[in-house]
C-alpha cells in the first residue's frame, strides 16, 4: 500500500496544506467514479530532481477528460506546471504524481455533466508497488474477472471508476496469494494487470498485447517499445492468448508505478527458465538509465523541476 505523505497538495490553482485537501462527501465523483487521473513519477537525476514523460501524461490526463466530458479549465501547459510546482514544493524524489480531475461539489444524480471541473494534484514517495517482485519476479494469476470491453467503458481513458474492475482482480489475487492479477479481454485474450500493461518475450522477440484488447495506452508501455526497437529487438502488438503466456520464455509488467517488474509464475506455471530474463533485463537496465538521465538518446522524456528558493529573511524594523 502507498501510504500518502506529503506537505502540500495543489487545488484548482493553490497549493494547500496535506490535511486541508478536502471535498464534500455528496461529490459527484466519489458517488459515481466519474473522475480522471494520471499516474507520473519524479526521478533523481545528476541534475536535480526531474519526471518521466510529463508531456504525455498531461495529454492523456486532457484526452481522458474530453471522452468523459468533463473540460479542464486549464491549458496543458499549466497542468504541466501545476504539477512542476507540486513536486518543487514537496521535495520528495523519487516520488508518485497524482493529478485527479474530478466533481468535487455536491451532486446526487448520475447525469451531471455542468457540475464544476476541478484538479488535484498531490505528490507522495514512491515505492515498491509489487513489492519484492518487482525485482525476483512477480507471481500472478488469471483473473476471474474479464477487463470490459471500450464499448462499454473507454479503454482509452484512464478513469476512476474503471479500477473498480482492477480492484476486484487484485483483491482476487492477493486472496489467494498472489502479487497480481492477469485480466482477460471479452475473448479471452490477454489485457493487461490490475495498473500494468505486458509484455511477453519468445524467441527474442517481444509480444505485447494491441488495442484490439481495449488496453489503456500505457506510457511506460510505450516508452519500452521505442526502448526496445532502439536495442534491436522486434517487437509485435497482436492478441495474445494464456497458452502464449504459459509458454513465454519471459514475461513481465510494465506501468508508471510498477516500472518494469518480471513475472516468474502464472498459477502453477513457471515462466522460462527460473532466474533467467536476459532480455528482459536487458530493457529493464536501460529503462533505469533513461528514467535518471543517464541514457542521453532518451533526454527529450525528462522534464527538470527546479528547486524552490529559499524564502528572501524578513528585514528587522529599526528602531
Amino acid at each position: 500500500m502507498m501510504a500518502p505523505d506529503s506537505k502540500k497538495i495543489w487545488m484548482d490553482g493553490r497549493l494547500v496544506d496535506f490535511a486541508d485537501a478536502r471535498v464534500h462527501v455528496l461529490n459527484h465523483s466519489l458517488h459515481y467514479g466519474v473522475g480522471v487521473f494520471e499516474g507520473i513519477r519524479a526521478y533523481p537525476t545528476r541534475s536535480g530532481a526531474a519526471i518521466f514523460r510529463l508531456r504525455e501524461h498531461v495529454a492523456r490526463l486532457v484526452a481522458s477528460a474530453r471522452i468523459y466530458l468533463m473540460p479542464i479549465p486549464w491549458t496543458p501547459e499549466q497542468i504541466a506546471h501545476a504539477i512542476v510546482d507540486t513536486q518543487a514544493a514537496n521535495g520528495i524524489v523519487p516520488s508518485y504524481i497524482r493529478p485527479l480531475v474530478y466533481r468535487g461539489e455536491p451532486a446526487l444524480g448520475v447525469k451531471n455533466s455542468t457540475g464544476k471541473v476541478s484538479l488535484a494534484i498531490a505528490t507522495i514517495p514512491a515505492k515498491k508497488y509489487l513489492g519484492e517482485g518487482s525485482e525476483t519476479g512477480v507471481r500472478a494469476k488469471i483473473s476471474p474477472f474479464r477487463k470490459p470491453p471500450s464499448d462499454a467503458i473507454p479503454s482509452f481513458a484512464k478513469a476512476s471508476g474503471n479500477y473498480v474492475n482492477s480492484y476486484l482482480a487484485g483483491v482476487d489475487a492477493q486472496k489467494d496469494g498472489y502479487e497480481e492479477a492477469i485480466l482477460l479481454d471479452s475473448d479471452g485474450f490477454l489485457a493487461e494487470g490490475t495498473g500494468e500493461n505486458i509484455f511477453l518475450v519468445r524467441n527474442g522477440e517481444l509480444y505485447t498485447p494491441g488495442l484490439e484488447a481495449d488496453i489503456l495506452l500505457g506510457i511506460t508501455r510505450d516508452s519500452v517499445i521505442r526502448i526496445a526497437t532502439d536495442l534491436g529487438y522486434t517487437v509485435h502488438q497482436k492478441r495474445l492468448s494464456v497458452n502464449e503466456l504459459l509458454t513465454a520464455d519471459e514475461a513481465f509488467f510494465t506501468g508508471t508505478y510498477a516500472e518494469l517488474a518480471p513475472i516468474k509464475e502464472v498459477g502453477q506455471y513457471v515462466i522460462g527458465a527460473p532466474g533467467s530474463r536476459p532480455v528482459t533485463s536487458e530493457i529493464m537496465a536501460r529503462f533505469t538509465q533513461a528514467v535518471h538521465g543517464e541514457a542521453p538518446a532518451y533526454s527529450e522524456w525528462l522534464t527538470p523541476v527546479p528547486e524552490l528558493a529559499a524564502p528572501a529573511p524578513r528585514k528587522t524594523a529599526r528602531r
